[in-house]
């Protein structure tokens, strides 16, 4: 079970911190069931209530070592294989309900192979491509900048610098 004040990751969300665990006084609403009442940190003006026994969408954040050891492993992350452009959207969508992020890094670095490819072809990235760029970096950055202690802002920089061989932050 969680704790109040602790920091999860809840499916597309993001990151979390969980304000309370009570019951819900909602009509409709099994009075007796435990929720976790939870604050996304990076979308505001939101409260997410996960019930304590389904809690399966939950995970705790990486710790710091493992957000660092996750970075170094970026060259190694394989890209998605997607041999069937009818499946991308399907491909990406079961990567960022895995709630890993080292999927998320792999739908990254495939969108951005497939970005480089249009784009030598003279063609646009697609509005699937977009979206889910948008969601993964939203994912891996904000837990990754809870992670490490910094702001999400900066996690690209130090993703770049850390993968150029630079003195870690």
């Amino acid at each position: 079970m969680y704790s109040v004040g602790q920091y999860v990751v809840c499916g597309n969300k993001g990151v979390c911190t969980i304000e309370d665990i009570t019951t819900l006084d909602i009509s409709g609403v099994d009075k007796a069931k435990l929720y976790y009442i939870l604050k996304p940190q990076y979308i505001s003006a939101s409260t997410v209530y996960v019930p304590v026994e389904n809690a399966s969408s939950l995970r705790e954040v990486l710790t710091r070592e493992q957000a660092q050891q996750l970075v170094e492993e970026i060259p190694n992350i394989m890209p998605l294989k997607i041999s069937n452009e009818k499946m991308v959207e399907q491909e990406y969508r079961s990567c960022m309900r895995s709630n890993d992020s080292t999927e998320w890094v792999r739908v990254i670095k495939t969108i951005y192979e497939r970005r480089e490819k249009r784009l030598q072809a003279g063609r646009k990235e697609t509005a699937v491509d977009g979206r889910y760029i948008k969601l993964a970096e939203d994912s891996l950055y904000g837990e990754l900048a809870v992670a490490l202690g910094m702001e999400r802002g900066q996690v690209c920089a130090y993703i770049t610098d850390r993968l150029r061989g630079a003195a870690p932050v």
